[in-house]
This record gives C-alpha cells, sequence and structure tokens, in this order.
C-alpha cells in the first residue's frame, strides 16, 4: 500500500460515546490522521466523498461516492450478513476487522462448557433448582476422563488456538480444522483442511465450532453432521448462530443421536421462550455472551490506531478480510 501521508478518517454512524472517545484519541495519538465524526447520514455522505478511510458500516451509496476510499474498518469481528454487499466485495479498497481481541475470554468460555459437560453439571444444576440430592450409580459414570478424550475445533483461527491451549492443558487430545491455517500449533494433534470435517466427526467426544459466518459455512451444520458424531459427544457452538440448523439440532437431541449441545449463539436472537432448546435435559445455552471480558475497548482502539499508522506510512493492515468469504 503506498504511503498517504496525512488523511481523512471518517467515523460512520451510529455514534457511541467510545467512538467519540477514539475519535479524540487519534486526534492527538496519530497526527497523520484528520478524523470527521459523522453523527448523521448527511454528514457522512458528505464526508466519505474525499476521505481515504472510514470506520463503521457504509452504504453503497456512499461507496459509490467515495472518490478516495482506500480502507474501511470493520466494527466487529465478524459483521452481520449483509456488510459485505457485492459492490463492496468487488472495489479495491481493504477492509480490516477485530478479530483476535475475544480470544482469551471465549477459549475460557469454550473451556467451561468442556468441563460442565465433562464433569456432570449439565445434569447437577437441574437437580439443585430441584433440590434433589441424587449421585450417580458408578464410580465412573456420568464423568469424561479429560487425558482419555478428542475435542475437534471446527476453525483454528485466535479463537480456537487458544482454546486447544486450554483443552491440551487438561489432557485433551486437540484436532482441528480450518480453511486457512497451514502449520499446526503445538497443542494440535492434528490439522485439517475443511473438507476434512465428516471424516473427524465420528473420533470427537466434543465438537466445537468457532467458525464466522459466511456463504460456506451457512447451515453446515445439519442433521447429517450430527448423525455422524459419537452419541455420547457434545456439540458447542460460539462462532455464529446461522451456522447451525436449530431444528436439526432438537432433532438430534431428541433421537440422542448426540449426548449434549451448548450454545452461546443462535440461529434466531434472542432464542424465543418457546423454543424447545430452553427446556431439553442436557444443553447449556448463554446468551450471546461469550466474548464479554474487559479490555475489549482498548483493544478495538489499538487496532485502529495501527492501522491508521499503517495507512499514513504505506505498511501493511492489520487483520485483513476476504471480503468475498467476509473474513
Amino acid at each position: 500500500m503506498a504511503q498517504t501521508n496525512g488523511f481523512t478518517l471518517v467515523m460512520l454512524p451510529p455514534q457511541t460515546e467510545v467512538t467519540r472517545a477514539w475519535a479524540a484519541r487519534l486526534g492527538a495519538e496519530v497526527p497523520e490522521v484528520r478524523v470527521v465524526v459523522a453523527e448523521d447520514a448527511a454528514t457522512a455522505d458528505r464526508a466519505i466523498v474525499d476521505a481515504e478511510a472510514a470506520f463503521g458500516w457504509i452504504t453503497p451509496a456512499q461507496l459509490a461516492s467515495a472518490k478516495k476510499l482506500l480502507w474501511l474498518q470493520a466494527p466487529q469481528a465478524a459483521p452481520a450478513a449483509g456488510y459485505y454487499f457485492p459492490e463492496l466485495i468487488a472495489h479495491p479498497l481493504s477492509v480490516t476487522n477485530f478479530r483476535e481481541i475475544f480470544n482469551d475470554h471465549i477459549g475460557a468460555h469454550i473451556l467451561a462448557f468442556v468441563l460442565a459437560f465433562a464433569r456432570g453439571l449439565h445434569v447437577f444444576i437441574p437437580q439443585q433448582l430441584r433440590r434433589e440430592w441424587k449421585k450417580p450409580d458408578g464410580e465412573d459414570e456420568g464423568v469424561i476422563h479429560l487425558p482419555e478424550a478428542t475435542a475437534l475445533i471446527v476453525g483454528l483461527g485466535g479463537i480456537g488456538a487458544e482454546a486447544a491451549r486450554l483443552l491440551r492443558a487438561f489432557g485433551v487430545t486437540v484436532l482441528a480444522t480450518d480453511a486457512r491455517r497451514a502449520s499446526k500449533p503445538a497443542e494440535v494433534a492434528e490439522l485439517h483442511p475443511p473438507e476434512a470435517l465428516d471424516v473427524l466427526l465420528p473420533r470427537a467426544d466434543f465438537v466445537i465450532l468457532t467458525v464466522p459466518h459466511t456463504p460456506a459455512t451457512e447451515g453446515f451444520f445439519n442433521r447429517a453432521r450430527f448423525q455422524r458424531m459419537k452419541r455420547s459427544a457434545f456439540f458447542i457452538n460460539i462462532g455464529r448462530g446461522m451456522t447451525t440448523r436449530l431444528d436439526d439440532l432438537v432433532a438430534a437431541l431428541e433421537a440422542g443421536e448426540i449426548a449434549g449441545a451448548a450454545l452461546d449463539v443462535f440461529e434466531q436472537e434472542p432464542l424465543p421462550e418457546a423454543h424447545p432448546l430452553w427446556t431439553m435435559p442436557n444443553v447449556l445455552l448463554t446468551p450471546h455472551m461469550a466474548g464479554r471480558g474487559p479490555y475489549l475497548d482498548e483493544r478495538r482502539y489499538q487496532i485502529l490506531a495501527e492501522n491508521c499508522r499503517a495507512l499514513a506510512a504505506g505498511k501493511p493492515l492489520r487483520n485483513m478480510v476476504d471480503k468475498a468469504s467476509w473474513f
């Protein structure tokens, strides 16, 4: 990317206290950037015409009017469907995102789900609510011995790699698939391309989805894939809800084709009150909050500031996106 020296960054609406604070910090810390805080669409429409950079959701009309735009910082790690519209995909500008900021928080959430299933908390928590004192019959009943367990991580990005590190610390053998990663981390026993998923599913005691919602992953976890899993295996999704067909998951659970499921993301959010998953045994649900934790806004700001400096200096941007794949 050619050096730009001074340039204009448009903070696209809507604004929050956080984005306004970022704009003030950028003005003080990155002198090469002139920040326009667009409080409304009309201001954004005027400012985008001659801007080299933008943050947020851009409309097709704004993109068409932009004469100098080189870089767009997405406001999320994986924006919802519709962010990467056809004109944006075809445009020569670069898009970056906020991936990697949730690795520790979501990695811990994955481990919490795994440990809950391994130690039977999905059974004991409902018993607690019923004030029921009931122990399993045998000493090894209802327990998964983690040093003898295998986890399959579907999507070995930053979150998947952190989950692998934590799982390996408990002795779990980790298998993984990934569309981009070429080298295998030390914590992972086997790394395979996405096409190997169906072959790997029968080997796993825990199947963990961390993949984003893309054209390739929408609805790709369906009844046929649940049927390839062990009947004793648990399914965990903390990636994106649109990757998993919930009707198929319910059917698999009702048929006893898998042992249980833990979900933080759903096809429809909020999950409707009448949805059967709320009351199914062996199911753990959290309300799309696995990424919650401290320092997230500061991590977002640091990526934005780093990319501003990189654009000014003509250096590679951090967290580049393959627009056609949405990540």
